[in-house]
């Protein structure tokens, strides 16, 4: 097993065999093998084949990213040990004694990660912002508040990767200490920073690489005239800059991209896919469907439902075709297991430049404040095991965390606010639950958001649900089936759905 063989070896050993393109091919074969194994044959949580199947063909894509960009020199040495020992050893294939000692104590799995705006403040003023954010916003995390959060979540969870977003994560100052002091204060963590890279100069780059565990995501709306209209003039020049001095310095990135009604089509493009993967050498791609939250929030950015069908088969295509790393957190779904949300197993929850801790970065809405935990002497896990969270995790294991294959409902459509608005409101409504701005409050007041966000949900709904079953259910359903007709009891990969 490659999980066995890797904790033998040191990040010495390791990072000596990963300079050889014959042994990395010889390990991504053996890796195809593992993976295939955990998630489809062996299948301990028991997850529809189809989508076992679907998030080995994620992490494979992955993996040959990483191993295309090893083969193109675009990874410094240091990036090497520490994508070995901290991202590929702690978050793709380790287990260790806090997350076990956590199980064994709440009878669940801990969160895999946080997603953590340290600030506010950003030097660009983007249309529809999430976070409102600009130049004038002032709010800011306190280094020691920030940099227990992090030391908090790998010591009770044993988690070592850590997403940072904003504001503009490279304007995060407090004092004298800055976002790098944060990286190299937790070098035992393995950091994803969204970023509008604008300023990334050199130096930065030299020093992303010096650390060695920091990736960033970059921010791009499709090519130059979709991120100027949103980000201003000029952004798009000093984004191509800015992957040219990571390109030199070693540093590995991935791009972040927004769809909307105005450009979705470009984001489905192929043109899209090999400039960005091909010719600047992007190592992952995130998208996320614009959310009517933040500035001057509208939902008639949103993509259309049939745009989101659209986008759906579109990005399958690219992954299993192109073999890229390309994840929509809506459409990704299948990928994912569903909402990842409110500190679910090998999920996240959300914490702000105020100190807000939320279910997710697009559920704006919280019950308690980590400065307040951290002042009264408390951990993360009092925010993790708060009602109302636990009120979440419960609605994504009815809806099909927790369900066995032929009862899980459609993770094309995971996401509680989005896709299901009437059974997010409901949550929040159930609770003491605080907006955590302006403008998430006037959500929850206006009517015509409410009727709009439900009737979305539904419409996506109706128009994925024959997908869902045919490439995802009805399979598992044919399975069961022929296993109790032949008297096995159960297919291969797990317990016979539905059966206890």
């Amino acid at each position: 097993m490659i999980e066995t063989a890797w904790k033998r070896l040191s990040t010495d050993s390791l990072d000596f065999l990963l300079k050889s393109r014959t042994l990395r091919n010889i390990a991504l074969r053996g890796a195809r093998k593992s993976l295939h194994r955990k998630y489809v044959v062996v299948n301990k949580d028991n997850r529809p084949r189809a989508m076992q199947e679907g998030r080995c063909q994620i992490l494979m894509n992955l993996m040959h990213a990483v191993h295309r960009a090893l083969s193109d020199g675009r990874i410094s040495p240091k990036v090497r040990k520490a994508l070995i020992a901290n991202f590929v050893g702690c978050v793709v294939l380790g287990t260790n004694e806090r997350t076990v000692e956590f199980s064994r104590t709440y009878g669940f799995d801990p969160p895999a990660f946080l997603n953590i705006s340290p600030t506010k403040k950003c030097n660009l003023f983007c249309t529809s912002c999430y976070a409102s954010s600009s130049k004038e916003s002032a709010e800011t995390l306190d280094f020691e508040v920030f940099d227990w959060i992090i030391k908090q979540k790998t010591q009770l969870w044993g988690s070592h990767f850590t997403v940072i977003s904003g504001g503009e994560p490279l304007l995060y100052r407090r004092g004298e200490r800055t976002f790098f002091d944060i990286l190299e204060a937790n070098s035992d963590n393995y950091f994803m920073i969204y970023t509008n890279s604008t300023l990334i100069t050199r130096e930065a780059a030299r020093r992303m690489a010096d650390l060695g565990n920091v990736t960033p995501a970059i921010s791009v709306e499709g090519f130059e005239e979709e991120t100027d209209t949103r980000r201003g003039k000029g952004t798009y020049g000093k984004i191509m800059r800015a992957m040219d001095n990571l390109v030199g310095a070693g540093v590995p990135f991935g791009i972040s991209a927004t769809a909307t009604r105005l450009n979705v089509d470009t984001i489905m493009s192929e043109r899209f896919r090999d400039f960005y993967f091909g010719e600047r050498g992007a190592v992952y791609g995130w998208i996320f469907q614009y959310m009517p939250i933040g500035r001057s929030y509208t939902l008639d950015l949103m993509i259309t439902p049939e745009q989101r069908v659209a986008l759906y088969k579109q990005e399958q295509r690219m992954i299993r075709e192109s073999n890229i790393f390309l994840v929509d957190f809506w459409n990704g779904g299948p990928f994912s297991t569903g909402c990842i949300s409110a500190g679910r197993p090998g999920g996240y929850f959300y914490i702000d430049w105020n100190g807000n801790a939320a279910p997710c970065t697009f559920f704006p809405y919280y019950a308690s404040n980590v400065n307040d935990v951290y002042r009264e002497g408390g951990s993360l896990n009092d925010i993790l095991l708060s009602p109302y969270f636990a009120s979440l995790r419960k609605w994504q294991n009815e809806y099909g965390y927790d369900q066995p294959p032929d009862k899980v409902k459609n993770f094309i459509v995971p996401c509680p606010i989005r896709d299901h608005y009437e059974d997010a409101r409901s949550i929040i409504d159930g609770f003491d639950v605080k907006p955590m701005d302006e403008q998430a409050g006037e959500a929850l007041t206006d009517e015509e958001y409410s009727r709009r966000m439900a009737a979305y949900g539904r419409d996506v709904r109706a128009l994925t649900e024959d997908i869902w079953v045919r490439d995802f259910i009805a399979p598992e359903c044919a399975r069961a089936e022929k296993a109790m007709r032949t008297g096995h009891g159960r297919p291969e990969g797990g317990k016979a759905p539905g059966v206890v």
